[in-house]
């Protein structure tokens, strides 16, 4: 298990949207996400921030990232989603929220 992180802003006036639409997520995508290794996954607002936290339990990262993008119900939900937000632009190659360094944890 690998306990990862990101952040992306979302636009002032598409928060509740947003919110709506992670208050009632889709069932698919729930799946999605598990069959694609997320596990106590949470996303947090501050701001104009979103924070989310999850922890990865698969093999190989980027192959369930497509995996997951290749997901139809996926693929919708995203449409309706990333309009939402704004990228930061210190993001790496092939990411939507920026990933996070892990610098601290205590179990």
């Amino acid at each position: 298990m690998k306990r990862m992180a990101s952040v992306i802003k979302v636009k002032p006036e598409k928060l509740e949207l947003y919110k709506i639409m992670h208050q009632n997520c889709w069932p698919q995508v729930k799946q999605t996400l598990s069959e694609c290794g997320y596990s106590r996954y949470s996303v947090f607002l501050k701001d104009d921030m979103l924070f989310s936290y999850f922890e990865y339990t698969g093999d190989d990262y980027w192959a369930d990232m497509k995996k997951m993008g290749e997901d139809p119900v996926t693929q919708l939900w995203w449409s309706i989603c990333r309009p939402c937000c704004e990228p930061l632009p210190t993001r790496g190659e092939g990411e939507w929220g920026a990933l996070m360094e892990e610098v601290f944890h205590l179990d």
